[in-house]
């Protein structure tokens, strides 16, 4: 029997209705081997690099692959992964043109 509480819920960090639970180091590489197993290559490297003293360094790199694999997910994001370098360098000497002309 769960006993409930006078606090509403908070949800963990690293927890996503959209995306694989990511809460801790362990569900974050079990994400990537899933979505991007080049990701959590590169992941494991940057950790490897990473100064584990410094927490905001440590949450920072933590952020960027979170991100990463909810970039995979959305379908929208993943398109934009998709685009050829030369697509998206065009459409921002167009954007940048636009802007100076203002």
């Amino acid at each position: 029997m769960t006993v409930p509480s006078a606090h509403p819920a908070r949800p963990r960090p690293g927890r996503s209705a959209v995306g694989p639970p990511m809460g801790t180091l362990h569900e974050l590489r079990a994400a990537l081997r899933t979505h991007g197993p080049a990701d959590l290559e590169r992941f494991e490297a940057e950790l490897d690099d990473a100064d584990l003293d410094d927490l905001a360094q440590v949450r920072e790199l933590i952020q960027a692959y979170r991100h990463r694999v909810l970039l995979r997910l959305d379908p929208d994001g993943a398109a934009a992964l998709a685009r050829p370098n030369d697509d998206v360098a065009a459409e921002l000497r167009r954007k940048l043109g636009e802007a100076g002309r203002r």
